[in-house]
C-alpha cells in the first residue's frame, strides 16, 4: 500500500528536517504494511522476494508469537539498498509514523556513508530476485527435498566466513608461471649418465616425459594447500569441494547474503544509536506538535528501555554518541585532558571547542561497533550509566554484580561482538595428511565451543568436503582435535 496524502506530507516534512541537519540518505520508497504482512517481510529478512525455505515459516510463527504475547513489535523495517525500502506498520499512530520515518533517514544516511556498508551491493533487492529464480530453477531440476537439505547445510555454515574482508569477491587461485617459481618448485628428472651419442638411447625422451610428469603428482600431492590458514572457509568450500555445479551455486548465494549481511551484525550499536540520535533531534527539535509530547516521550521511553541481562543497542548507542558530541563541544578529550587529576576541574572542563556535531559525522563514517567502544566507552561513561559486569553465583543460586571497572566492561562487551560472537574458524589444510581430508582450526578466545554444535557442524562440513572433517580447538584449555568420517565422531588430546 503506498502512503496516503496525509502520510505523504509528513514524509516530506521530515526529509526536509533530515537534511536541514546534513543527513545525506538514499531515496527512500515508503510502504505500508498491515500486522501479518510486516511480520513477512520480516521473516524474509526485510526481502519479500527472497527465495524460499522452511526457516522463513519458522521465523514467522517466532515473530508471530512473540507480538501475539506481547514480547516485541516491528514498528518499522528498512533495507540497505539504493533506492532504501522501508515498511511502515498500519496500524501505527501518526506520531509513531514521525518517529519511524526520522529513524529510517538516519538509517539510510548510515547505510550510504558508513564504510563498512561500501562494498555491498546496492541492488540487492533485485539481487535476491535473482537468487530467488536459481533455487526455483534448481528445485524444478533436482527436486524439493534435495535442494532444501542442502541449503540447510549451507545456512548452518553460513557464518564460517571472514569478518574483515566484508564482500571480498571470490577468486580462482592464480596459477604460477614457471619464471615465477623458485627452481627447488621444478620437478627435475634424474638421468642417467651417458656419451652424448648414446644419450637419446640410453635417456628416451618419452622416459623422460613420463618421470617428469610422475615427480609433478608426487609434488601436487605434497602441496600443503591452502599455503596460509584461510578464514573465509566457504571460499574455500567453493573452490576446493568436491561439489556440482548447482551445489557450487547455492552455496555462492548463501555467502553472498551472509556477507550482505555481515556489516548490520558489525554496527548495530552504531546504526541504531545514530539513528535513535536522529529521531530524538527531529522529534524533539522540529517536528513534534504540543499534543504529540506524552505520546512520543512514552513511545520513546520503551525503545530506549533497558532489560535485565542485555544491552540494548539503542540505549549504549545513542548515549555514546551524545557523550562523543558533549566531549567535542567542551575540549574533554586529548592529553591535557586526560592527565587531569583534579576531580572537580574534570566536571567542568568546558573549551567551548564546538566541535561534536563533525565528531559525530565522522565516527559515523568510519568506525564499527568495536572500534566504537573501543575508543569511547570512557570511566566516566560507565559511571554516568551504571554500567556493570555481572556473574552468577552458584552459592546462593543468583547473579550478582562482578566487577565496575569500566576496562572489564570494555573487554566484555568488545568479547561478546568479536566475529558478532561467533568462533573464528580457519581452513589450515585440504589434504590433511595426504588423504584430501579438511583440517580446520578454532582460534580460541577464550570461549570453548558448544560440543553439540561443533559436532553437528562437522557432520554438515562432511556433507561438502565428502571427505573426513577435522577441527582443531581448546576444551578447558585442553587442545583437542574433534574429528567426523561420515560415521562416527573422535576427540583425541593433542
Amino acid at each position: 500500500m503506498i502512503l496516503t496524502p496525509e502520510l505523504a506530507k509528513i514524509r516530506d516534512e521530515i526529509r526536509g528536517y533530515a537534511s536541514s541537519y546534513t543527513l545525506d540518505f538514499f531515496e527512500v520508497i515508503y510502504e505500508i504494511l498491515d500486522f501479518k504482512q510486516m511480520n513477512v517481510v520480516a521473516s524474509y529478512g526485510g526481502f519479500p522476494n527472497r527465495y524460499p525455505h522452511w526457516r522463513f515459516g519458522m521465523e514467522y510463527e517466532h515473530i508471530r508469537k512473540s507480538y501475539a504475547y506481547g514480547l516485541s513489535k516491528i514498528y518499522e523495517m528498512v533495507i540497505n539498498n539504493d533506492p532504501c525500502y522501508a515498511y511502515l506498520l498500519y496500524c501505527n499512530n501518526l506520531v509513531d509514523q514521525k518517529i519511524v520515518m526520522a529513524h529510517v533517514y538516519a538509517h539510510s544516511d548510515f547505510f550510504k556513508n558508513n564504510l563498512f556498508f561500501a562494498p555491498t551491493n546496492r541492488k540487492m533487492m533485485d539481487e535476491m530476485g535473482n537468487h530467488r529464480t536459481k533455487i526455483q530453477r534448481f528445485v524444478n531440476r533436482y527436486g524439493l527435498e534435495e535442494v532444501e537439505n542442502f541449503i540447510d547445510v549451507c545456512l548452518s555454515l553460513d557464518n564460517l566466513i571472514d569478518s574483515h574482508l566484508p564482500m571480498k569477491k571470490m577468486q580462482s587461485q592464480e596459477k604460477i608461471s614457471l619464471l615465477d617459481r623458485d627452481d627447488e618448485d621444478i620437478p627435475v628428472v634424474k638421468k642417467m649418465r651417458s656419451k652424448g651419442y648414446m644419450d637419446k638411447y640410453i635417456n628416451p625422451r618419452q622416459f623422460l616425459e613420463e618421470e617428469k610428469e610422475k615427480l609433478e603428482d608426487i609434488k601436487q600431492q605434497e602441496k600443503h594447500f591452502p599455503e596460509k590458514p584461510v578464514k573465509d572457509v566457504l571460499s574455500f568450500l567453493i573452490l576446493h569441494a568436491p561439489l556440482e555445479d548447482w551445489q557450487r551455486e547455492v552455496l555462492s548465494i548463501i555467502r553472498e547474503e551472509a556477507y550482505y549481511f555481515l556489516p548490520q551484525g558489525q554496527t548495530k550499536i552504531m546504526n541504531e544509536g545514530w539513528a535513535a540520535y536522529w529521531h530524538s533531534k527531529i522529534m524533539t527539535k522540529k517536528a513534534l506538535g504540543d499534543a504529540e509530547i506524552i505520546d512520543y516521550a512514552d513511545h520513546n521511553a520503551g525503545t530506549l528501555a533497558v532489560s535485565p541481562g542485555k544491552i540494548n543497542p539503542y540505549k549504549l548507542g545513542v548515549e555514546l554518541f551524545r557523550d562523543i558530541e558533549d566531549r567535542w563541544n567542551k575540549g574533554r578529550f586529548g592529553k591535557d585532558y586526560d592527565e587531569c587529576r583534579d576531580m572537580q576541574e574534570k566536571m567542568s572542563w568546558d573549551k567551548k571547542m564546538g566541535q561534536g556535531r563533525e565528531k559525530i559525522f565522522e565516527v559515523r563514517r568510519v568506525y564499527n561497533d568495536i572500534t566504537f567502544i573501543d575508543t569511547f566507552l570512557t570511566e566516566e561513561f560507565c559511571e554516568q550509566q551504571k554500567l556493570f559486569k555481572y556473574q552468577f553465583n552458584p552459592t546462593n543460586a543468583t547473579y550478582e554484580i562482578a566487577n565496575r571497572d569500566h576496562l572489564e566492561i570494555k573487554k566484555q562487551l568488545l568479547l561478546s561482538l568479536t566475529n558478532m560472537g561467533n568462533p573464528i574458524i580457519e581452513a589450515v589444510d585440504g589434504n590433511y595428511e595426504n588423504r584430501g581430508e579438511l583440517y580446520l582450526s578454532h582460534r580460541h578466545e577464550g570461549v570453548d565451543l558448544r560440543d553439540d554444535y561443533a559436532r553437528e557442524t562437522l557432520k554438515n562440513l562432511h556433507v561438502i568436503w565428502q571427505r573426513p572433517v577435522h577441527v582443531e580447538t581448546k576444551f578447558e584449555d585442553i587442545p583437542k582435535l574433534l574429528s567426523f568420517d561420515g560415521k562416527d565422531f573422535q576427540e583425541r588430546r593433542l
